[in-house]
Parts: C-alpha cells; structure tokens; sequence
C-alpha cells in the first residue's frame, strides 16, 4: 500500500509554532514514527505553504497512489482550488488537522475539503494522522 501525506502552509513549523495548538513534535519526527509503525506501508510526503505546488500534488499522486491524508492547513477553508482538485483525482483522500477546528475561529469551522475526502478527522493532534492511516488500511 502507498500512502501519501500532504501537509500545507505552516505546517513545516510544527513543534515550534503554537505549540499550545499543535504541540512540541516537529512532523519529519512523527513521520518517521509512523514508517516504523507501519512498515509494510509505503509513505510518501510533501509539504508545501504554495497552494499551487499542493494542487500539482495531488495532481501527480491522485492516480496512482492508494491514499492521500491531506492537511490543508488554512487553505482548508479558503481553498477552492485545493477542492476540486481533490474531487479531481481517483486516488481516496482523508482530511486531517492537528488542532479541533470546531473549537477555534468561526472562519475555520469552514472545509471546502471535507465533502470531498471520505472523511474528515480533526483534534486529536498528530494521532490524527495514525487515525486516518489505521482507517486507509482496514478500507
């Protein structure tokens, strides 16, 4: 199975930025974490604070991958494009976010993504992403 992670803006500053949100473990820490866990898996990753560079992302893995977990990041709820690329491609998609984004600004309760990933799990800080792999391999 191949199991690609995008990650999108600010992101590549995890265990630095608001670590109160997003906790104290930058993510090639927990990626690595997650290859031992799953060594049968094949993980790819990119990350990237360039809507466009995520779209041709997804674009390029969306036919040929098993999966995708996807963390827009704040282009979760202001991405169109990011949307419909994800509508786009054949290849299964889950959303993932670090922090609840139901308990924080009323602009982030927004997912363009949501309705087009087969779902979406969001507060559980990067376990989410354990989650969303553990759910990909039993589907």
């Amino acid at each position: 199975m191949k199991i690609g992670i995008i990650n999108g803006p600010n992101l590549n500053l995890l265990g630095k930025r608001e670590p109160h949100l997003y906790g104290t473990e930058d993510f090639i820490s927990y990626f690595d974490t997650l290859k031992k866990l799953y060594n049968h898996v094949e993980f790819l990753f990119f990350q990237s604070n360039i809507e466009g560079e995520i779209v041709d992302q997804l674009h390029e893995w969306g036919f040929s991958l098993d999966a995708i977990i996807i963390n827009a990041g704040a282009y979760t709820h202001t991405s169109l494009a990011i949307a419909d690329a994800v509508a786009a491609i054949n290849t299964k998609c889950v959303e993932v976010h670090i922090s609840n984004i139901f308990a924080r600004e009323n602009a982030r309760h927004v997912s363009y993504l949501g309705a087009k990933c087969v779902g979406s799990i969001s507060g559980f800080g990067l376990k989410g992403y354990k989650m969303a792999v553990d759910y990909l391999i039993s589907n």
